[in-house]
């Protein structure tokens, strides 16, 4: 072996160590929390994670996640997908490099054919292009950008967990900020439906699908909530937000809500509204549309789509994760969402 690939070979095996370290660090932080509000892992489901972990996938590394999910289950279900499994040996085998096409605006939306895309234009390697990729001298920017929107968004490639997302009127944008951010994407700010304001009126709230396409080319939505900013937010960031669980067969929400370390409530901060039960509008249209534009990329196994209706009930992409779009709330609180697709074989 050469000394490049052996320094290659402990370079892998280094990030590795880390990234399971990182992994089960995190579940075992959120098995405390499940177990402070009452339900403690039983020794024994604890003892048939450890043998499923290993006879499925080959590894105790694997088992923290599967003792949150079972913790907060107060069971043990066969079919639950670990978190850093997923990272590890789904992400790779089951998108790969094609997953990253999700992160770019300007390709992206072409592959999809989306006719009713909310994007305006982008700025990619230093060139500013509209919707059609015909290029906008710098001049004209400003002009076709406020055409028709009073108020925009910029939104930076490989934005990640809310962050990077920027909001502009027609006196504040500036092209050299843009150029300082990076390649992005201009996008039309969504007036969303009203039911979704009265969860947060100042930031425009997502639903979170995650569909996956099986070996026969099948499309099937697996998982959902509804995400939602607190306070001041102006959109919904990672490190604030609420989420709710959606039951997918039905399109009504939860009764547990979560804050985004994974601590549940009945109440919502700052909000007297139940949200038990509500159904959420034109929920099977949202299913409808996320199902159509997956099966134009299905070598994309899964992926996690952030969607909202605007206030004319018109489901609008907001964005696309074809990357580590992470699995464990949805195995933890509605799991085993991904039973039956043989992820787990990929170790195999």
């Amino acid at each position: 072996m050469s000394i490049k690939k052996l320094a290659k070979n402990i370079l892998n095996k280094g990030q590795t160590y880390i990234y399971h370290k990182e992994q089960n660090e995190e579940a075992k932080r959120i098995l405390k929390i499940v177990e402070t509000e009452g339900n403690r892992l039983d020794p024994y489901i604890r003892n048939i994670c450890n043998e499923y972990s290993l006879d499925v996938f080959g590894d105790k590394k694997y088992a923290p996640w599967l003792y949150v999910y079972s913790a907060y289950a107060r069971e043990f279900k066969e079919g639950w997908i670990p978190d850093n499994f997923y990272g590890e040996y789904v992400v790779p085998n089951l998108k790969g490099e094609y997953g990253k096409l999700c992160d770019r605006n300007a390709i992206i939306n072409k592959i999809l054919k989306r006719t009713d895309s909310l994007d305006i234009g982008y700025y990619v390697n230093r060139l500013f292009l509209n919707a059609q990729h015909e290029i906008m001298h710098e001049t004209k920017l400003k002009d076709i950008l406020f055409a028709k929107n009073d108020k925009i968004v910029y939104k930076i490639e490989n934005s990640l967990q809310g962050k990077g997302v920027y909001f502009f009127n027609e006196k504040s944008f500036d092209i050299n900020t843009i150029k300082k951010l990076g390649n992005g994407v201009f996008q039309e700010y969504i007036e969303q439906h009203p039911f979704f304001a009265e969860f947060h009126k100042t930031s425009v709230a997502t639903i979170r699908l995650t569909s996956t396409c099986d070996d026969y080319g099948n499309i099937n939505v697996k998982a959902g909530y509804l995400r939602f900013g607190r306070g001041n937010d102006t959109h919904v960031i990672s490190n604030r937000q609420m989420r709710i669980p959606i039951e997918i067969n039905t399109g009504k929400l939860f009764g547990t809500a979560f804050f985004p370390k994974s601590q549940s409530t009945q109440h919502l901060p700052g909000n007297t509204m139940e949200f038990s039960g509500r159904s959420l509008p034109a929920f099977e249209d949202c299913l409808t549309v996320v199902k159509r534009l997956h099966n134009h990329i299905p070598f994309i196994r899964c992926i996690g789509w952030d969607i909202i209706l605007d206030k004319y009930n018109k489901v609008k992409i907001i964005e696309l994760n074809g990357g580590h779009n992470g699995i464990s709330f949805n195995e933890m609180v509605q799991g085993p969402c991904f039973k039956g697709l043989g992820w787990e074989k990929l170790i195999k």
